[in-house]
């Protein structure tokens, strides 16, 4: 099974440059993954007919965030956001609003596996938003893998807004204490790691060099000065399943380039 997963920043947009769909036709995922697509489901303009479209768009802001997966073989159900029982539990909301409005997190469930597509709240230049993702999101999207993981294993994909190690982007000395280099950032990482999941790409590649988010300014991505921000994860029981995992920077369209899984099911 060949997975994909792709920040589109717009899915409108990258639809318009004519960079979406070609390269679909050319991967032929079984599942795609699109975090900010930024659009609700009737105002895309993609026509896939092989494949079944399920969207989680924000709800108090419109044109900003959302995910979607979209899939050859329909789930057998769907969550949109976080459950009843973790919302329960974590305050998400904060000064910007309620992160579980914004159309961040779908997750579908296959017969072998559960995939959840994340687009994590960015903690913000400032870091006014840092507190939301450390004290409450990323405590609340570990406990809704585990708990989904105590059903069946998880494969779970998306922009994570955060590099993990000093090997994840260029100019780790620099970036120190950065959104999306913070201690608390990469802390969040670290328990998602120490409960038991593998990133992927790991697997097969490892130091820096490697990276899927590059800055609009200064020709960052010509000189691949980037950050690696955008992951596959599965649960350790697949792990022998996993085939490959990679980094495709030579797709544009997006600030972000897509990654790709393949596991044996």
């Amino acid at each position: 099974m060949k997975l994909i997963s792709w920040n589109v920043n717009g899915i409108r947009s990258i639809h318009k440059k004519g960079a979406l769909v070609p390269f679909l036709e050319k991967m032929k995922p079984d599942i795609a993954c699109f975090q900010e697509t930024k659009a609700e489901e009737h105002q895309s303009e993609v026509d896939l007919p092989d494949y079944e479209e399920y969207w989680n768009s924000s709800k108090g802001r419109r044109g900003y965030a959302g995910t979607a997966i979209f899939t050859k073989n329909k789930p057998l159900s769907l969550i949109f956001g976080f459950p009843e029982e973790i919302l329960g539990k974590y305050e998400l909301k904060d000064g910007y609003g309620d992160p579980n409005e914004e159309g961040r997190l779908i997750t579908a469930e296959f017969e072998d596996f559960f995939i959840a597509n994340a687009y994590t709240p960015n903690a913000k230049p400032d870091l006014s938003r840092l507190t939301l993702r450390h004290t409450h999101w990323d405590p609340a999207f570990l406990a809704f893998l585990t708990h989904l993981e105590k059903r069946k294993p998880v494969v779970f994909c998306g922009d994570l807004n955060v590099a993990h190690t000093p090997e994840d982007l260029a100019n780790p000395k620099a970036n120190e204490g950065e959104h999306g280099f913070t201690r608390e950032e990469r802390e969040g990482m670290d328990r998602i790691v120490a409960a038991g999941f593998v990133d992927t790409f790991r697997l097969f590649a490892e130091g820096n060099g490697h990276y899927t988010w590059w800055s609009h300014f200064s020709n960052a991505r010509a000189r691949n000065v980037g950050w690696r921000i955008d992951y596959f994860f599965v649960s350790r029981e697949l792990v022998s399943s996993v085939r490959s995992a990679k980094i495709h920077p030579d797709v544009f369209g997006s600030d972000h380039c897509p990654v790709s899984l393949e596991v044996s099911f």
